[in-house]
């Protein structure tokens, strides 16, 4: 899942759960059953479950395109340089 993928699967995860905490609640309370809405809202949690926890192709539109290792050997990691100043610690007297 790409990091596009993963802002998609959280939204829709927080989408569905707020929808589903609200409808289980209205029909829970218009038919004066708690149990029913129990129902509703573990039914949405499931539903929501299955919809953003597996690694969906939707999930997938903007893979990560990784370095090849060849390119990594032409391109060495810079180094630090010697001339960056440090952090001297105070002398105690």
């Amino acid at each position: 899942m790409d990091w596009q993928g993963q802002k998609l699967a959280e939204q829709l995860m927080q989408i569905m759960l707020l929808s589903f905490a609200v409808i289980a609640f209205a029909s829970g309370y218009v038919m004066a059953s708690f149990q029913m809405m129990i129902l509703i809202y573990a039914a949405g949690v499931v539903l929501t479950t299955l919809l953003t926890v597996p690694n969906w192709p939707f999930f997938n539109r903007h893979p990560l395109t990784w370095l090849d290792p060849s390119e990594v050997e032409k391109h060495p990691k810079p180094q630090p340089s010697a001339n960056v100043t440090q952090k001297k610690k105070p002398v105690k007297k």
